[in-house]
């Protein structure tokens, strides 16, 4: 086999490989100093943040009338999100507490980040929530076992906040993670972690789940979906 023959095997070869996903990149902009937390986007805090959008369900399509904002910030020592949503209905648990952890607060309305810094085992990640009621959980995955939902006994201790705006029909929520819970490494501008961004409202009826980057399955634990977020200054 000559050398011209061998190049041209090669090219097809390659070219029956499937290309991995444009991987999507949100920049964080750093904040001079930690705040207590805002759910005013207008807020000083918020208003240089950068804007994502999640409003696709788990295959990739536009969901009518949904379309949640999300803005982050980071600090020397914390990395901040603010989502913003409309809601027609809320799927809200009774008797919500916001003193402890809420187990299996998934199977309610809530706003998700997943996030993860191992890029050599994206199967081990963090999952953080909150409700429109304040509820929280955080989680520390590992795919590698059969039930990494036992994960939600860690705690990260992050914070949360959150209200419901009947009149305008939306609701916000808030949260603040310490980067000793997700990242070993000292923050930095240009540092990366992977990421996505999930929202779930709305009752059996008229249920909604919203990505930033569409998992393409039925779960949204699939890490090879993430985009990635970037620590930025000013």
């Amino acid at each position: 086999m000559n050398g011209f023959t061998s190049v041209v095997l090669m090219m097809l070869a390659l070219s029956t490989v499937p290309q991995s996903h444009p991987r999507a990149v949100v920049e964080c902009v750093r904040a001079d100093q930690d705040v207590p937390l805002a759910l005013d986007p207008a807020s000083p805090f918020w208003r240089d943040a950068r804007v994502v959008t999640v409003e696709k369900d788990r295959f990739g399509k536009p969901v009518p009338r949904s379309r949640a904002v999300v803005r982050t910030r980071w600090t020397q020592k914390n990395i901040y999100f603010l989502f913003v949503s409309p809601y027609d209905e809320l799927h809200l648990k009774p008797n919500p507490t916001t003193q402890r952890e809420t187990n299996e607060l998934w199977n309610w309305d809530v706003a998700e980040v997943f996030i993860g810094s191992d890029f050599n085992d994206i199967q081990r990640y963090k999952e953080f929530e909150v409700s429109p009621q304040g509820e929280w959980v955080d989680l520390d995955i590992d795919l590698h076992k059969p039930h990494h939902e036992n994960g939600w006994t860690w705690n990260s201790g992050f914070k949360t906040a959150a209200r419901i705006d009947e009149a305008k029909h939306t609701w916000s929520a808030a949260m603040r993670i310490p980067f000793s819970a997700i990242d070993p490494r000292v923050p930095a501008a240009g540092n990366a972690l992977r990421m996505n961004l999930f929202l779930s409202q709305g009752g059996t009826a008229n249920h909604r789940e919203l990505a930033w980057q569409a998992p393409m399955k039925e779960t949204f634990h699939v890490p090879e979906r993430f985009g990635l977020i970037r620590l930025v200054d000013k």
